[in-house]
């Protein structure tokens, strides 16, 4: 499986250089404002980079000065080195940005990087891209070094199903053919699933059974395109026991972000990293400890880099998944409790139980 290998960050926001190793399952923990959401964020930057919405983005977060770490004065240039590897090859990517006088940011290098470890032992083939440009150049590159980066970050989203009002998308009607990918709040969770019922009944199936785990009153989906419209296709499910009409403004809000996680996690293709900041909010511990099992799982197919603070979910891992990120003098600092000796805390601990008794830091 193509892995992300390393992920190198200068300069975003509150993280001024950090070199992270990352594994199939990534579980960041931390207190708030300690930056474990800002990591995730980068992999969200990084796919408005290559699907050429810098500009946009840079402005709809308020400048260039409120995505450099400390501002332009401080740190005017930013830069995301990614390294990925398969078998026998490896490539990577790398993008530095500049802030300019107009509180905005160009591309100041842009470069792909690929090796065959096999065929040529001794330096990566570089392909420069782009400089000093508006916006990435990397979707118009036909190498393979550029397809196989551009691929992978353009399959980047952050999930979050935490809005859960009366207004929120995923209750709403939406086209039956809008079903390619889950979208990151589930907006077209209903034409998703209605998808996976027509074309992947397994996997369907499974999604079914898994919910019930947690929603035992919840005897199964029920979706259709809308009589009345059959382009449309709304969330409706059906009670055990009742012949009533429910819909997704009938479920409560932690078994409607289930459905929705679990939807995610059990999808047949999965994006090449499953990015989730604090997932388990309003969820049963139950509902939790069945999210570890998920994510796990989606682990062995993708990887999975996950920002929470529930010591119970954190509780279901060892310290080889987790990380723990502090504020020290005002930057985020990443470290693999992996690299840390506990044998002896964890022969009588749980290690949520020993974040939540500040052995590990990462606490406010």
């Amino acid at each position: 499986m193509r892995r992300l290998e390393k992920l190198t960050v200068k300069n975003f926001k509150s993280i001024r250089d950090q070199s992270l190793a990352l594994t199939n399952l990534n579980i960041f923990i931390g207190g708030n404002g300690a930056g474990k959401s800002n990591l995730v964020q980068a992999f969200r930057f990084l796919r408005e980079i290559v699907t050429q919405n810098l500009a946009n983005y840079t402005a709809m977060k308020g400048g260039a000065d409120n995505l450099l770490y400390f501002g332009r004065k401080l740190s005017p240039e930013m830069e995301l080195f990614l390294e990925f590897g398969e078998k026998n090859t490896s490539n990577s990517y790398r993008v530095k940005l500049r802030g300019t006088d107009q509180d905005s940011l160009i591309i100041a290098e842009e470069t792909a990087y690929y090796h065959d470890k096999v065929r040529y032992k001794q330096k990566p083939f570089d392909l420069p891209i782009a400089s000093g440009s508006q916006e990435s150049r990397l979707k118009g590159e036909k190498h393979i070094c550029a397809r196989q980066v551009s691929a992978d970050l353009e399959s980047y989203r952050v999930y979050h199903f935490h809005d859960t009002s009366d207004t929120a998308a995923v209750k709403g009607t939406v086209d039956i053919d809008d079903n390619r990918v889950l979208r990151p709040q589930a907006e077209n969770l209903a034409a998703f699933l209605y998808w996976m019922q027509e074309r992947k009944p397994d996997t369907y199936a499974n999604i079914e059974d898994t919910i019930r785990q947690i929603a035992p009153f919840f005897d199964g989906f029920r979706l259709a395109p809308q009589r009345l419209n059959d382009t449309k296709i709304k969330l409706e499910w059906k009670e055990k026991g009742s012949d009533s009409y429910f819909n997704a403004s009938s479920l409560s809000d932690g078994t409607l972000r289930f459905i929705c996680l679990t939807t995610l996690l059990l999808q047949p293709s999965l994006p090449s990293v499953v990015l989730l900041d604090e997932p388990e909010l309003g969820l049963h511990p139950a509902a939790i400890r069945l999210l570890a099992d998920l994510l796990s799982s989606a682990a062995t197919r993708a990887q999975v880099v996950v920002s929470t603070q529930s010591v119970t979910l954190v509780n279901q891992y060892d310290q080889t998944t987790v990380w723990a990120v502090d504020r020290v003098r005002g930057e985020s600092v990443f470290r693999h409790l992996g690299t840390d000796d506990m044998t002896h805390w964890l022969d009588h601990y749980a290690l949520g139980e020993l974040w939540e008794k500040n052995i590990l830091g990462a606490r406010p």
